[in-house]
């Protein structure tokens, strides 16, 4: 009998030790656990400093440099290149640098056409990283002219519905995101790119928010 008894227990131990080890964390072929994989911005998020956010005393506008700079020297001041760059039909004032009119035919913000007349217009330059979101999270210690490069960075520049801009304000990615859903993945990415290239820290909260976006589009390059 007893023979009998050793015959029958071996096969159920293999079953419960097979059971536990499907059940076991990090076994199976599951994503959960991956890691990013390089060179996407979900891995860069993880290279960004987490800390609170300092006060916003004694920011001032001006801090960043007065108005747009010629950043590279091609004798247009950086608004209009971005102009330049993101709007369709673009006419000019003077023939090569000041943009009269044109049209931002895809807004990222809001994914509708949005006319541009200079003088009455409906499209903002935006920083992706608001300039009072980087003085609180790092460029109090900035010189400069590092805050004026970071200003006029075309990384950190789109051209955007008007009252869309208006509405984020100084937002982050945890307090707020485009309304066209198709655009935050590449959205976040610019920002976690913007904050990788000059040290701009990020908080729990917003480092969070950013995975929570990326985590639907794991491949999304950095820009």
């Amino acid at each position: 009998m007893l023979t009998n008894r050793r015959t029958f227990a071996a096969p159920a131990l293999v079953a419960a030790a097979l059971i536990v080890a499907a059940c076991s964390p990090g076994t199976g072929g599951g994503s959960a656990g991956r890691s990013p994989a390089p060179g996407t911005a979900l891995a860069a998020v993880d290279a960004l400093t987490v800390k609170g956010r300092a006060p916003k005393t004694g920011y001032d506008r001006d801090a960043f440099g007065r108005g747009w700079i010629d950043v590279d020297r091609n004798g247009c001041g950086t608004r209009d290149d971005i102009l330049k760059r993101d709007l369709t039909g673009v006419r000019y004032t003077d023939g090569r640098c000041k943009v009269a009119s044109g049209t931002l035919t895809d807004d990222p913000y809001t994914g509708t056409t949005v006319p541009y007349v200079r003088g009455r217009s409906k499209v903002d330059i935006d920083h992706v990283v608001a300039l009072s979101d980087a003085w609180q999270k790092g460029a109090q210690q900035w010189n400069a002219e590092t805050r004026r490069r970071f200003a006029n960075d075309p990384l950190n520049l789109l051209a955007v519905d008007a009252a869309t801009n208006r509405r984020k304000s100084d937002g982050d990615a945890a307090t707020w995101l485009p309304p066209n859903s198709a655009y935050r993945c590449t959205y976040v990415a610019r920002q976690v790119a913007v904050k990788k290239k000059y040290g701009v820290w990020v908080t729990e909260g917003e480092r969070d928010a950013m995975k929570r976006v990326l985590r639907e589009c794991p491949q999304q390059k950095l820009p």
